[in-house]
């Protein structure tokens, strides 16, 4: 109710120069990563370490494509590294620096964690595992990294909703027309914040939240829109330019086999998301 109260009249406002509000998200983002990732080797290095993972757990595979599919997130920093770049000629490689780094950071964060902590211990919101009274970490970085949610919910929040709501006004566009002030002042920010808030009030249930949005909102964003995009925009391209058009910058996984594959493993995601979702409620 707090966080409404404080951040959802932003919805009805515009945000700029948001430059210094991402720096400094990015630098906690970075400090609370770095943090928890050495607190957690110093207490696997002291022995102190309390998970035991199995090599394998066939159970997992279920909620790993959700998982998966929400790792999307990860893509947000490409448009970023892409646009100001004048040359694109090593672009490629650019964005394979890219994945590699953010594979290999939350590699490391994942691994240190499941050895760190016991499964059954392990918290679905991370930082919370070193937040409050643990013995093993200094009141302040507890707190910090208990808070460190709060502190980036709430300065992306904004950005994002106003964002949202222009896009509502964007895909409910009238040639010629305006929205009148009612509609363009309040219907549109009101959609755009009670639905959050609605979804916040009635679940505590944070792996099904991340399972939900990932295998369904995040499945047709990563895997099903850009695949619709890319074949239609061959489509076209060959219609405009001919069929011998050369595009140096053209992806390596040009064949259209490829498509059918993201859509096909898009698929086995819902599939195997939406088996996960029914099999818990059913067991529990």
């Amino acid at each position: 109710a707090v966080f409404t109260l404080l951040l959802g009249p932003f919805t009805f406002f515009n945000v700029q120069k948001t430059k210094y509000l991402q720096i400094s998200t990015s630098v906690m983002r970075w400090c609370a990563f770095i943090i928890m990732i050495v607190i957690a080797l110093i207490r696997i290095g002291k022995g102190e370490g309390e998970g035991h993972p199995p090599l394998a757990d066939v159970s997992g595979i279920r909620n790993l494509f959700g998982v998966c599919v929400y790792s999307f997130m990860c893509q947000h920093s490409l448009p970023s590294l892409i646009t100001p770049v004048s040359s694109k000629k090593h672009i490629t490689g650019l964005v394979l620096l890219d994945y590699i780094l953010v594979l290999s950071f939350y590699s490391l964060l994942g691994f240190t964690a499941i050895y760190c902590f016991s499964s059954g211990a392990l918290m679905d919101m991370y930082t919370l595992n070193f937040s409050g009274c643990k013995s093993f970490v200094p009141p302040v970085i507890g707190y910090f990294l208990g808070l460190f949610p709060v502190f980036t919910i709430s300065t992306n929040f904004p950005i994002i909703a106003v964002t949202l709501r222009n896009n509502w006004k964007t895909l409910f566009h009238r040639e010629g027309g305006t929205y009148p002030w009612l509609v363009d002042s309040i219907v549109f920010p009101l959609i755009t914040l009670i639905p959050p808030i609605i979804v916040a009030f009635c679940t505590h249930h944070l792996e099904l939240l991340v399972s939900i949005t990932g295998a369904y909102a995040g499945n047709g964003i990563q895997y099903v829109i850009p695949a619709f995009l890319v074949a239609f925009s061959r489509k076209d391209s060959a219609l405009v330019y001919g069929p011998g058009l050369a595009n140096k910058h053209r992806s390596p996984f040009k064949q259209v086999g490829w498509v059918w594959f993201v859509l096909l493993w898009a698929l086995l995601c819902f599939i195997y998301v939406t088996a996960n979702i029914i099999l818990t409620d059913g067991s529990a």
